[in-house]
């Protein structure tokens, strides 16, 4: 079986940076991480997208 993959995005310029696998639990809310953005060149926020 095939694991699902989502992007994290950075929630200032909207570039797609990080990917994550999917565990089989199951999340209401989006994860949300701060992590570092090399287009911005800092740390920002970064949303899960699919």
């Amino acid at each position: 079986m095939a694991q699902k993959k989502a992007a994290l995005a950075c929630s200032v310029c909207g570039s797609r940076n990080y990917t994550i696998t999917l565990g089989q639990n199951r999340r209401v809310e989006r994860l949300e991480l701060k992590k570092f953005c090399k287009y911005c060149n800092k740390k920002t926020v970064h949303k899960e997208t699919k």
